[in-house]
């Protein structure tokens, strides 16, 4: 099995190996997931290539996920639950990050800010948070739900509302991002 795709199963209460890879299977973010990693390995025009991305356009529309495959995002990626996650293409993602229901990972058009995010490792992102232009979003990060982020974000950080606002907070995601691979 894949690296990437062992990391992204370990996540999901700590499966591993072939009985964990098929328990696995049956967890609709787990299961997103490896045909996106799948979409990814395989070209575009390939058969593995053409029936990964059939089966994957397929699970977007079943549970509302928007993740392309050559967005990079690193290994132990963990969605919680189903709902709209949108994600663009040129977002940068970190290892161990968790995404809940709702979330928008998005490029600004214009102004200062024009581009996309780059979020950094085991950041917790709550539902119904946006994250949008050309950000860095540091390492250990919290993001709660419903909250609006434009704006640097510095590693070890809990970030809260609309405009978010950001504390220090050592250990921000302990006990948020657990079974790290």
């Amino acid at each position: 099995m894949h690296p990437t795709i062992k990391a992204d199963l370990y996540r999901y209460n700590g499966l591993s190996g072939f009985s964990g890879f098929l328990k696995g299977l049956c967890i609709p973010g787990f299961r997103y997931m490896y045909l996106v990693r799948k979409s990814a390995i395989y070209g575009k025009f390939s058969l593995p290539g053409i029936c990964f991305r059939l089966l994957k356009r397929r699970y977007s529309y079943k549970y509302g996920f928007q993740i392309p495959p050559k967005t990079e995002i690193g290994a132990g990626f963990y969605i919680g639950h189903y709902g709209t996650i949108i994600i663009n293409s040129g977002a940068k993602i970190g290892k161990n990050c968790n995404i809940s229901p709702g979330v928008t990972i998005g490029m600004a058009n214009r102004g200062v800010r024009k581009g996309c995010p780059v979020i950094g490792d085991k950041v917790w992102m709550g539902t119904n948070c946006v994250i949008v232009g050309n950000i860095t979003v540091g390492s250990n990060v919290m993001i709660a739900p419903n909250t609006f982020v434009n704006m640097d974000v510095p590693k070890n950080s809990l970030v809260i509302g609309n405009p978010g606002q950001i504390f220090p907070k050592e250990n921000a995601t302990q006990f948020y991002v657990e079974n790290v691979y």
